[in-house]
């Protein structure tokens, strides 16, 4: 794990269950001296950590902050890979770009970079996306698959498909939907978007950049009015607010699951899973594709990823990447 020492302080008060640890135990534990920790008590304090000094016992923590930081996240993690190597960000531009230099710089398989706030998150076809501060998931999860540059588009039915699994093993109040390629609704609703990106050369992979923002905490009026009518957060339809930090831990559980089944025995199991919470599939659905317009049924999906639609002629039309909106 990249633990610095405050993660490691951190770690070591999360498992102490309310009771209350001395500096001069911390100390020897870690092999630093008194001061080093006092002043690391100080900067988890600024992060909205609260503890009261109990006397001749040391810290107690009180109380810990709504945060997705290395310090947290660990408790929960069952992971081999992904989320072992965790770089937190308080507000960074946008996670693809932080995830971009760390690819540069050799990062392994299954970094994670998140940020409570994002000031350029972007979707797909460099459209914004709107992270509102503290109240979502805004992460970019690099992973270093074994495969063909033509197979890199499946992964982001990979990552709908492992989200999707994540949200039905840990919330009981909705049933999520896959609307392709590459978001996540809710009662009709936007609540995940997902973008894919390959550094690669000619026959190899070198990574997978996993951009993933999902609606956890927001209420109707943190979203702009224009979202208002087509987007949602898990809170609002759960009814309850949620614990970011277990569901990144899910989140990246399911992803390492499901990379890893698709890597090893390809598309099949991961298919039937989409297929099984596809919103799109059995719908008439209008594509919109850079060259043309395509009406129809959406019929299946191809062991590629390809959307296949139905025209009313009764030709059959792939569609490889597109904008697709539902009809009645």
């Amino acid at each position: 794990m990249h633990f610095t020492m405050k993660d490691e302080i951190l770690k070591r008060f999360l498992t102490a269950e309310g009771e209350p640890i001395s500096g001069q135990v911390l100390a020897d534990e870690l092999n630093v001296s008194r001061t080093a920790i006092w002043k690391h008590m100080q900067t988890l304090k600024q992060e909205g950590y609260e503890f009261e000094t109990v006397k001749k016992r040391g810290y107690k923590l009180l109380s810990v902050p709504d945060k997705v930081d290395m310090g947290q996240l660990q408790q929960f993690l069952t992971t081999e890979r992904y989320g072992r190597q965790v770089h937190y960000y308080e507000t960074v531009e946008s996670t693809q770009l932080v995830a971009h230099e760390l690819i540069r710089a050799g990062a392994p398989d299954g970094t994670v970079v998140i940020a409570e706030h994002q000031t350029a998150g972007r979707g797909r076809m460099m459209r914004e996306w709107e992270s509102t501060e503290g109240q979502g998931i805004w992460m970019t999860v690099i992973i270093r698959p074994d495969v063909a540059p033509h197979q890199a588009p499946q992964f982001t039915l990979v990552t709908a498909v492992a989200i999707v699994e994540a949200m039905k093993s840990s919330f009981k109040n909705f049933t999520p939907e896959i609307k392709w390629p590459n978001d996540i609704l809710i009662n009709g609703k936007k609540t995940t978007g997902i973008l894919t990106e390959m550094v690669a050369e000619a026959d190899r992979i070198q990574a997978l950049l996993i951009g993933i923002g999902i609606n956890v905490n927001q209420k109707i009026d943190d979203f702009p009015e224009q979202l208002q009518t087509i987007a949602t957060s898990i809170a609002i339809e759960e009814g309850e607010p949620i614990e970011r930090v277990h569901f990144v831990a899910n989140v990246l559980e399911s992803l390492e699951k499901y990379s890893d089944e698709y890597v090893k025995n390809g598309f099949g199991q991961i298919k039937q899973l989409w297929e099984q919470s596809s919103g799109t599939i059995g719908k008439r659905v209008k594509a919109t594709t850079l060259r043309e317009v395509v009406e129809g049924e959406a019929v299946s999906i191809t062991e590629s990823g390809v959307l296949e639609i139905r025209q009313a002629n009764g030709e059959i039309k792939g569609i490889y990447s597109a904008d697709i909106e539902l009809l009645p």
